[in-house]
């Protein structure tokens, strides 16, 4: 008959049990793909979603998130694509120095809506910051899809209507057919938009038609447009078109935007302009407008 075997002891099996470990936060998740990216040049969503202990729903949302905001692009293809999801990623390292820029292209749009009563907010960071910047004005209406941004205001002296709607997880932003039914009772002095991509032969263009449809009736229904994005986004052009270029009055950019892209962008009829952080940059690009290409104004961020 066999001696019964005694209970493992708790305190060596504590020793032995690996620690728990919990799901990575946004931020974190965010920061590994990039890595990735940066010493592979390709990921694979169910392997990273395994390493941080998320859902590949959720990976996939980062990488959306991330190439909206300039830091990569994603292609499909291969054999494979359909069961390991397997993405080839084109790493955009200049996109990683941008949020100083898209913080001064933000305060520098502020400037062009001082006069505006009733305003259209578009998704994004660099919207957000636009919002950050905005100086509080009672008798200014802001209407936007995006809850981030809503919630930047909403705690300010600030008319703020949120769409409502379908809330995406990836942007926090509102689409559907609520949030259309709200934007349609309004109409707007002036839209201030980012963009996922912007170019002269494409247009304003986003990554979805759900976003990219919020924003096309913004557009029809407001008297200006003024589009807001970092360097990394100009001449690059994703899936889904928003509206033509010559429908755009002001673009907001930085310097980093490629020369030609904006000449072309400044033959459709936009005012183009180029916000630096550097000071006395207005200046320089004044004394220099004669060998710029016309319709080009560059300004500093204070």
């Amino acid at each position: 008959m066999s001696k019964p075997v005694p209970p493992p002891d708790s305190s060596s099996q504590a020793a032995a049990a690996p620690p728990k470990s919990h799901p990575a936060y946004a931020v974190d998740r965010r920061h590994r793909i990039l890595e990735r990216v940066a010493l592979e040049q390709t990921i694979h969503v169910g392997e990273l979603a395994r390493e941080l202990r998320v859902s590949e729903m959720t990976i996939r949302r980062d990488i959306r998130r991330l190439e909206r905001d300039g830091f990569l692009r994603q292609t499909y293809g291969g054999a494979t694509a359909h069961i390991t999801r397997s993405f080839d990623v084109a790493f955009n390292a200049r996109a990683l120095q941008s949020t100083r820029e898209k913080r001064v292209i933000g305060m520098r749009a502020t400037r062009l809506v001082e006069d505006a009563r009733t305003a259209f907010v578009g998704i994004g960071t660099t919207a957000e910051q636009f919002a950050r910047y905005l100086n509080p004005r009672g008798d200014l209406t802001i209407v936007t899809a995006s809850l981030p941004i809503a919630s930047l205001l909403g705690t300010r002296p600030f008319q703020v209507v949120v769409l409502g709607g379908t809330v995406l997880h990836d942007e926090l932003s509102c689409v559907g057919a609520a949030a259309l039914r709200t934007l349609e009772r309004f109409r707007f002095e002036v839209a201030v938009l980012g963009a996922a991509g912007l170019s002269a032969r494409w247009g304003i263009t986003e990554l979805t038609d759900e976003e990219a449809e919020i924003q096309r009736v913004a557009i029809d229904r407001a008297d200006r447009l003024i589009v807001i994005a970092d360097g990394s986004k100009i001449g690059v052009a994703t899936n889904v078109v928003v509206a033509p270029a010559e429908r755009i009055e002001v673009l907001v950019t930085d310097p980093s935007a490629d020369p030609k892209e904006l000449a072309a962008l400044k033959a459709t009829g936009i005012e183009i302009i180029l916000a630096s952080a550097e000071r006395g940059s207005e200046t320089r690009s004044r004394r220099s407008e004669a060998t710029s290409p016309p319709g080009l104004v560059a300004a500093s961020a204070g």
